[in-house]
């Protein structure tokens, strides 16, 4: 196993009663990434993290920056933040006291730094979380990680119940004031469209196996979607698309995997799909 990569896994399996939640899963990821694993409910994604943060027994080998979860935990999770979702702060709990906590816990929290954060918003040590908008309490969660110097960032759907506004908000953030090439972040989320412009690196699960693992700059050299006119639908079927789906006046949007740009050009407009179609096209049938 190459000691290297922040996440280094092989034959990862783990079953619940009669179902594999991951099914000899692979998965390599290097330092200075953001990357996205999606999946739907169900395909493995949590069960990936809580194998990857020593939170659950598994079989198989993983490393993660070095260290087994499952016997070297506590050493690990110095050098990782976990985040499961930022709208869970327990209410009765003043800012302080949240500032209070995460200082005791993690031994990378750099408390002047928290601060720094907080005075640029309208938050007060005394306030209490039910008191605060949902924005707010997005801020104060972003405080407390941003203050911490974790090599690896997890992120388990960290934005549910937020809306638009705010997810896009707490993404700019992190991008922003928090990653850098030491720092790698994990984040699993069903709203792909979000996320797509911060990713380095894509992973889709399915089933408990991961069915794509790309750079996003290789997507658009791999995937062409081509908006194919009623007179080309043979020709365009003939080159065995991984997908379509039909638009009115008798258009078809067809998905292709590895066919030659040049080939596409002839049976219509071409274009880069968004990662929400793929998602799509490469889940097709998980949701029957």
């Amino acid at each position: 196993m190459n000691t290297g990569l922040v996440v280094d896994a092989h034959g990862l399996r783990k079953a619940y009663k009669n179902k594999l939640a991951l099914d000899n899963t692979e998965l390599k990821i290097e330092a200075g990434k953001i990357i996205g694993l999606i999946g739907p409910n169900g395909a493995g994604k949590t069960t990936a993290l809580k194998a990857m943060l020593g939170l659950i027994p598994f079989d198989g080998e993983l490393k993660v920056l070095g260290r087994d979860p499952r016997t070297q935990r506590d050493d690990l999770m110095n050098d990782v933040c976990f985040i499961a979702d930022v709208a869970v702060l327990p209410r009765w709990i003043r800012v302080g006291q949240a500032i209070e906590f995460v200082a005791g816990v993690h031994p990378r929290f750099d408390r002047a730094r928290c601060e720094r954060f907080l005075a640029n918003t309208q938050l007060k040590p005394q306030m209490r979380v039910r008191e605060l908008s949902k924005g707010m309490i997005v801020q104060l969660h972003l405080a407390l990680v941003m203050a911490i110097d974790a090599k690896l960032l997890v992120l388990d759907e960290p934005t549910l119940g937020l809306d638009i506004l705010y997810r896009k908000q707490f993404y700019q953030r992190l991008l922003e004031d928090y990653f850098d090439e030491q720092k790698t972040i994990i984040v699993t989320t069903h709203q792909v469209e979000e996320i797509e412009h911060i990713l380095t690196d894509v992973m889709f699960i399915r089933d408990g196996k991961i069915v794509l693992d790309a750079p996003m700059e290789n997507i658009g050299e791999r995937y062409t979607e081509v908006l194919v006119g009623q007179d080309k639908t043979e020709a365009a079927r003939a080159l065995r698309p991984i997908d379509e789906r039909s638009l009115p006046f008798g258009k078809t949007v067809m998905l292709y995997d590895g066919v030659p740009q040049q080939q596409l050009e002839a049976l219509g407009e071409t274009r880069t799909p968004g990662l929400a179609d793929l998602f799509v096209a490469t889940m097709k049938g998980t949701y029957a």
